[in-house]
């Protein structure tokens, strides 16, 4: 017996500000933020030239309706018509072969031009809200070089927590290895409690 599949996710996710839906070809220019060595500087990835920005929104747009390991969803986050950035939910292990994913990671990269006005916080939050209610997810992880100072900010405004660093355990495009940060969350632990 195997799992069945899951269920596309219900989008799109509308918040305070923003929307979240599947990325298609028609983004290829406002996703041109992945050309940018500053913004992959982070980016288990090097810098996009323009075929490889094509193929990376290519992949981007196939992924509709994860459901086994691996398997990657991929959202655009749009504020006022304007792509400002996207986030994967990517599923990981699971319990054993005739049970859903329980594992889920999480990643993100917006723009430059529209950082610091809170979007990946409001968008990441509503990826956390989907992981935990449309998929069986007991936990999700978010791994990034330490070095990326906002992502570990975020993480730690999402309420997750720093489980490991793990010593020059990734390997940059130039031959040398650099260390890596996994953070953690819990389905018990979400969502968060309200100051009160």
């Amino acid at each position: 017996m195997t799992a069945p599949r899951l269920d596309p996710p219900p989008l799109p996710i509308r918040t305070e500000r923003l929307v979240l839906r599947y990325v298609t070809l028609d983004d290829l220019d406002a996703l041109r933020y992945y050309t940018d060595p500053e913004v992959c500087r982070y980016l288990p990835f090097p810098a996009a030239d323009e075929e490889a920005l094509a193929a990376r929104v290519q992949r981007m747009s196939e992924r509709l309706a994860p459901s086994e390991p691996d398997d990657v969803l991929s959202l655009a986050v749009v504020h006022d018509d304007v792509l400002v950035g996207d986030l994967i939910l990517r599923l990981r292990t699971r319990a054993d072969e005739d049970t859903a994913p329980s594992v889920g990671e999480i990643g993100w990269a917006f723009a430059p031009e529209h950082a610091g006005r809170g979007f990946a916080t409001e968008a990441a939050t509503a990826l956390i809200d989907l992981a935990f209610s449309h998929y069986p997810l007991h936990r999700l992880i978010a791994h990034l070089d330490p070095r990326n100072l906002r992502s570990a900010a975020l993480c730690e405004r999402l309420g997750m927590t720093r489980e490991a660093l793990l010593r020059k355990s990734w390997p940059e495009p130039d031959g040398t290895w650099t260390d890596e940060a996994f953070y953690g969350l819990l389905r018990e632990e979400w969502p968060r409690p309200t100051a009160g």
